[in-house]
């Protein structure tokens, strides 16, 4: 039979995963600095639960959903984003009573969607996210943004433009509403069925439409800026002054909506610039999120969050042709030559380990010259050579890679040998 790795999927090789730890690092040490600790959640939950905060009109819920029935006839669904879970776990484990507020959190793993594969979209694709929930302040949503900059700038890139706009608050997201039904209902049979659907339930979801994009009652619907009240005014007005302060350049766009319902007041995106990227440019987007916490049965607790695609960051580095760091090289390769040198390579091989040096061997009985070219190709530092002469004498004879030179040294002194070697140079 002839398997093959799923549509929509890859498998990342080794080659590979030494950058996407060098971009999970960064992203560790960013969030140590900006002290927010990992949450790590399940990759499945109750269906129900992205229903609710997702909304049951977006994309998302509608088609793009891993949904099964398991053995107790419970509706799960692999996780298509991480904000909801994140705040189920934030209510479910009481975290709006923790004594420090808002409770900065943030997340690295799968998630899942069923769409059409594209450059650096995958049905099972790595986000890495934040949420800050438990507070209503807007230098915390200036923060978030700045977060996810320094992540980018901390890769590497340069060439990032941040977006963002206003979505106002409860009472001024259902004036807006209002006018969008109003505007698109007598013209409504032009439209898609997923936009005739979404008319009465959530109209704004419309103008996010990828099939009606260009029909001109998109660009000529009434903007959500007419309808911001002066709180809402005031919000986005202080986290614009809060990013200024912090020396972030962004531009406000009026029509930047977001595709999930939970999002109000600040929404935000990340967009590379870098020519050849592609014809999808945005990296990251996030916003606040009031109510989300209440609508799924937790207290009032305020919040606001980002997801960034780790595909579509390594591909902005490599549209930047940022250079990563070279993998480690081996320490030390071992080579023996017969069963009685293989036995006392293998004892040596673990003294190696066990004091921190990466070392490796032949387990394929080749000869010394095969042997030798692997330690080459693995760009070892050094080289141990034992033979039944060696294994006789109980020494082992030491090579310097780089230098060529060798010499004879008692099985019982070369880790310490090599480690002051590699202390030295």
């Amino acid at each position: 039979m002839n398997f093959k790795v799923p549509r929509g999927t890859q498998d990342i090789l080794p080659a590979e995963t030494w950058k996407w730890q060098q971009v999970e690092q960064i992203i560790r040490e960013v969030c140590d600095v900006y002290r927010y600790k990992e949450i790590r959640t399940p990759i499945f939950e109750q269906t129900e639960l992205f229903q609710r905060t997702v909304g049951d009109t977006t994309d998302i819920v509608q088609k793009e959903m891993y949904t099964f029935t398991d053995r107790g006839d419970r509706s799960l669904t692999l996780r298509p984003e991480g904000t909801a879970s994140v705040v189920r776990s934030f209510i479910e484990n009481k975290m709006f009573g923790y004594p420090d507020q808002p409770v900065k959190l943030y997340y690295s793993g799968p998630m899942f969607r069923y769409e059409r594969q594209q450059a650096g979209r995958y049905r099972q694709f790595v986000q890495f996210g934040v949420e800050a929930i438990g507070s209503n302040d807007p230098a915390i949503d200036a923060e978030v943004i700045a977060l996810a900059m320094d992540v980018y700038k901390r890769a590497g890139l340069s060439k990032l433009k941040l977006v963002i706009n206003s979505l106002g608050d409860t009472a001024c997201r259902s004036a807006h509403k209002a006018a969008l039904i109003e505007h698109f209902t007598p013209h409504i049979d032009e439209f898609c069925s997923d936009c005739k659907t979404r008319l009465d339930k959530n109209p704004l979801r419309i103008l996010d439409c990828k099939v009606d994009s260009n029909n001109p009652l998109i660009a000529s619907a009434p903007s959500l800026s007419n309808y911001l009240n002066e709180e809402s005014v005031a919000y986005f007005d202080a986290v614009k002054g809060y990013l200024e302060d912090a020396g972030i350049e962004f531009e406000v766009d009026a029509n930047l909506v977001r595709g999930l319902d939970y999002y109000n007041h600040t929404a935000f995106e990340i967009m590379s610039t870098s020519e050849g990227f592609g014809a999808i440019t945005t990296l990251c987007g996030g916003g606040r999120y009031n109510g989300l916490v209440e609508e799924i049965g937790g207290p009032t607790a305020p919040g606001i969050g980002f997801a960034m695609s780790i595909e579509r960051l390594l591909l902005a580095m490599e549209a930047e042709g940022v250079s990563f760091e070279v993998a480690p090289t081996l320490d030390v390769y071992v080579v023996t030559l017969g069963e009685r040198a293989k036995r006392a390579g293998a004892k040596v091989l673990s003294a190696l380990r066990t004091n921190g040096l990466r070392a490796d061997m032949d387990y394929t009985d080749r000869r010394m010259k095969a042997q030798m070219k692997s330690a080459d190709r693995l760009e070892a530092n050094h080289v141990i050579v034992i033979g039944d002469e060696e294994v006789e004498e109980d020494v082992v004879m030491l090579r310097n890679m780089a230098t060529r030179q060798q010499e004879k040294i008692s099985t019982a002194e070369v880790v310490q040998k090599i480690l002051q070697a590699d202390k030295e140079g």
